[in-house]
């Protein structure tokens, strides 16, 4: 059972708006450099996030971050080779993409807290489930394969 009753995407929505008033107190001039590594890292974001959405459908598993209980299958495959948690990263690289489109240093730190907020108050109840589901099965996949990056 996860202590979290704040969806993913409503965290990252709050964070972006964080973001976006510290970024307006900061503001740098763009120039395409900044253009184009927020795009890039936007494009970063949905990549791993789309990859693990459709990891977890090919399995046919939930993908709903509140429903862990009703996991079917431990997925390892695919984007679950580099990152336990795709999607997560993925929200985090559109964030970076956001703060470096903001263009604002102090925004960007921003990023720190959404990944630390995720990590402890949704990942770490995720994988305490996970554990209970699948168990030394899980426990391998954690030795092998890296929380976030």
């Amino acid at each position: 059972m996860l202590n979290n009753k704040i969806p993913p995407v409503i965290v990252v929505l709050f964070f972006a708006g964080i973001m976006a008033l510290i970024a307006h107190y900061s503001i740098v001039d763009l120039n395409e450099l900044v253009l184009y590594s927020s795009l890039a890292s936007v494009v970063i974001g949905c990549v791993f996030g789309i990859s693990g959405v459709i990891s977890f459908r090919l399995a046919k598993t939930t993908v709903n971050p509140h429903k862990v209980d009703n996991a079917s299958e431990l997925v390892t495959s695919g984007i679950f080779k580099i990152t336990r948690n795709p999607m997560y990263v993925g929200l985090a690289f559109l964030l970076i993409g956001w703060g470096i489109w903001l263009s604002s240093f102090y925004a960007l730190l921003c990023v720190i807290g959404f990944i630390a907020y995720l990590t402890f108050f949704q990942i770490i109840p995720e994988e305490r489930a996970l554990t209970k589901l699948f168990g030394e099965d899980y426990i391998a996949y954690k030795a092998k394969v890296r929380r976030w990056l």
